[in-house]
This record gives C-alpha cells, sequence and structure tokens, in this order.
C-alpha cells in the first residue's frame, strides 16, 4: 500500500479557514489546536504556524482580550480581500500597460530614420572603418612616443619634482631621527630598527 500523502501547506490553510466560516465564532488557539485534528486532520503542532500564515494573509483577524488572543474570520472576510487583490492586480497592469505604450511610442519615434536603407548601411561601415582606423592610428602613435621631444622633456620635469619630493622626506626622516636621538637618548640604529628606516636612507641626486 502506498503511504497517504500528507496536506499541503494550502489545503492546511483552506481547511483550518473552513472551521472559522463553518462557525462563525470566535476562538483561542488552544480550541483551534483540539479541533483541528479531529475535524480537518490538521496535526496539532502545525495549527499555531498556519492560522499566523492566515492572519498574515489578512484572511483571519485577531484580537487581544484581557489576556487571551481570540481569532475569527467571516466568508466575506476572505471574499473582499480576494476583491482588494483583483484590485490591486488591475492597477498595476494598467500602469503596466501605459508604460508599455509610452515605450512603443518612443522606440517608434526613436526609429524614424534609422529604416534599414544603402544610404544608412553605408554610413555605418565607413563609421565602423574609420573607427579601426583610428584605433590603429593610436597604437602606432603610441609607439613613436618614447621618441616625442616634449614628451621626453615632460617626462624630465615630472622625474625632477619626484626627486625633489623625495629629498624633502628623507630632509623630514633626519630631522625627526635627530628629535628622537636628542630628546630620548635612542641611538640611530634603534631608531632605524624600530621605525624600519633603511641604513642606507640617503638624498639622491
Amino acid at each position: 500500500m502506498s503511504k497517504k500523502r500528507g496536506l499541503s501547506a494550502d489545503e492546511k490553510k483552506t481547511r483550518l479557514l473552513e472551521i472559522f466560516h463553518n462557525s462563525k465564532d470566535f476562538f483561542q488557539l488552544k480550541e483551534l489546536e483540539k479541533i483541528a485534528p479531529k475535524e480537518k486532520g490538521i496535526t496539532m503542532q502545525s495549527v499555531k504556524g498556519i492560522l499566523q500564515s492566515l492572519v498574515d494573509d489578512h484572511l483571519v483577524d485577531s484580537e487581544k482580550i484581557g489576556t487571551s488572543i481570540y481569532f475569527w474570520s467571516f466568508p466575506s472576510k476572505v471574499k473582499n480581500a480576494k476583491k482588494r487583490k483583483l484590485n490591486d492586480l488591475q492597477r498595476e497592469l494598467e500602469e503596466c500597460t501605459k508604460k508599455l505604450i509610452k515605450v512603443e511610442e518612443s522606440i517608434a519615434t526613436e526609429s524614424i530614420g534609422r529604416e534599414p536603407n544603402e544610404e544608412r548601411e553605408g554610413a555605418l561601415a565607413a563609421l565602423e572603418k574609420l573607427t579601426r582606423t583610428e584605433e590603429n592610428l593610436q597604437k602606432e602613435l603610441q609607439k613613436y612616443r618614447d621618441s616625442d621631444p616634449e614628451y621626453i622633456a615632460q617626462l624630465k620635469t615630472e622625474t625632477q619634482d619626484l626627486k625633489s619630493a623625495i629629498n624633502r622626506w628623507t630632509e623630514n626622516i633626519f630631522t625627526l631621527k635627530s628629535y628622537i636621538h636628542n630628546t630620548f637618548q635612542i641611538t640611530n640604529d634603534e631608531i632605524e630598527q624600530k621605525f624600519n628606516i633603511p641604513q642606507d636612507l640617503d638624498y639622491i641626486d
């Protein structure tokens, strides 16, 4: 014999709703945990989760009265919930339809003058050819850049600026070493070791 299939989540929700709709009464959780297994074949352990799911879906109402929480649902609530959902979907569909119409109109407008023809195809081909030619010329130009006097002069200026910056920082390090040595009576070797300063640090000519 094949094993009996258990109830799906949707089936449990439907059966639990039937308890409310058939009785048109108010229930506490512990009451539903007793009724659902006997009348609807829903395990007691799953009643709380299914009930909360129905509350989250706005299919069951709940209210705390004193220290107890009561749950209820009437057939009209499900109908109204489905009606609201239908209205929401209809509004969403209308918005999407409007956006689609605008996009189609925009595509139609932008497509004017871009219809496939020999002149346009020829212009696109020429543009693509010129683009490739420009890329090749840029590559060739880069090869000769190392021999460009202006480029070489620029490199010399940049190199001199870097050397000046390096020498400024070197001077700052020497000044700091002297300050630490005179203030804390620490040898130069200890300073270089603690601050990872190379022993051969010197100015650049």
